[in-house]
């Protein structure tokens, strides 16, 4: 299996302060992993310096084959094209359509050929059961829907991980459910998907590898 991401004795800080103490932790191709904890208990700043908004400075760290110790400030773009990210509150462009959504992270990250492009948001938009929906503007969707598109938007460019920061923080029980399970179908494909949530329902419902931020450390529950 190859290794998506690996940290090794890694500490986290945030404007001087530590947040998160001698960090280990590997996600290989598939995994499915569930980051739980507390707010303030340091998930955030984790996920952050994942995608290197906050810079690691002690330890060692990849992620998608990228040194995060060493990596050069016109590399973090496309590290960050290899990671595909699901947001709470959504933050889909309201005045477009779900295909344009999709259309303006593709140009965005350097999609020029046209035919490629319409491939490409079909593939996507079908894997996660919107392909009808492309015309739909976001608030002719529901929140579940919505989500999907965003989950849909986070696939363009065949991220090797998947970071999904309380994806189903704003949904009703049952569609976090079905959110969940179609992130674990995506996992399953060999994306490699880390999940934070306070949502035990879903947790207990829908297995995975667990990591629990608390007192400053991360602990492997399995």
């Amino acid at each position: 299996m190859s290794i998506v991401l690996k940290y090794e004795n890694v500490d986290v800080y945030y404007d001087e302060h530590l947040i998160l103490n001698n960090v280990n932790v590997s996600i290989q191709k598939g995994d499915f992993v569930y980051l739980l904890g507390k707010s303030g208990s340091g998930k955030t700043s984790l996920i952050k310096t994942i995608y290197a908004d906050i810079p690691i400075k002690k330890g060692k760290a990849s992620v998608c084959s990228y040194d995060l110790l060493t990596i050069k400030k016109a590399d973090i773009p496309y590290l960050r094209r290899k990671i595909g990210v699901v947001f709470q509150d959504f933050q889909l462009l309201p005045d477009r359509d779900v295909y344009d959504n999709l259309l303006f992270v593709m140009k965005a990250t350097n999609w020029e050929d046209p035919k490629k492009i319409d491939e490409r948001i079909s593939e996507v938009l079908e894997s996660v059961g919107l392909q009808d929906k492309y015309k739909k503007m976001p608030y002719e969707l529901s929140g579940g829907e919505q989500q999907r598109v965003c989950i849909a938007r986070a696939l363009v460019n065949h991220p090797e991980l998947i970071i999904a920061d309380e994806p189903t923080g704003n949904l009703d029980p049952q569609t976090s459910l079905e959110i969940v399970q179609l992130l674990k179908s995506l996992s399953e494909k060999g994306t490699a998907v880390l999940l934070s949530t306070h949502d035990i329902l879903v947790y207990q419902k829908i297995k995975g590898k667990t990591l629990v931020c608390e007192n400053q450390t991360i602990t492997h529950l399995s």
